[in-house]
């Protein structure tokens, strides 16, 4: 499993069906392609999911993955979470409005696909501190030092080191 290319695309989307979602975004995707949706809310920066990702497939390569799917492996390491459910509760879909994170991994440009079925709207990937500190369980004492985006990629690298 390998690294190959990686682009964030932000959309807008109101969920009727978290499983007919998924099962659309399975039928864009081409083998050894992966597409991973993530709640934009909870992203703090390109830096910090492209740290997730990185470290999910450092995971895998090095035997240490916490998931048997390389994309619920994105999701636990870019949440800096241990358990798939608190990992999903943080960046997983939900049904209803919400913002999107879509992560291309090793994939062709699927804007125009994801588009037909989502809104464009590359604002959503614009970090909201207040939502990020609530989310993550920041506090002012912690953001003293480092930026919000900082916090999470250290978690990130905490989950690796503390393995």
């Amino acid at each position: 499993m390998y690294l190959d290319n990686l682009k964030l695309i932000g959309f807008q989307a109101d969920i009727d069906s978290v499983g007919d979602v998924l099962a659309q975004i399975d039928e864009i995707k081409k083998d050894g392609e992966i597409i991973q949706l993530l709640n934009a809310d909870a992203v703090a920066g390109e830096n910090h999911i492209t740290h997730g990702v990185n470290q999910a497939f450092l995971a895998y390569e090095r035997g240490e993955n916490l998931a048997k799917d390389i994309g619920v492996e994105v999701v636990l390491r870019c949440s800096a979470q241990r358990q798939i459910s608190k990992a999903f509760k943080i960046l997983g879909l939900h049904e209803g409005k919400m913002n999107l994170c879509a992560v291309l991994i090793n994939c062709d440009d699927y804007t125009d696909e994801l588009s037909s079925i989502f809104t464009f709207d590359e604002s959503v990937l614009m970090p909201d501190e207040d939502k990020l500190k609530k989310i993550y369980k920041i506090d002012d004492l912690e953001i003293k030092d480092m930026s919000i985006e900082e916090i999470l990629i250290d978690r990130i690298t905490r989950l690796t080191v503390d393995y």
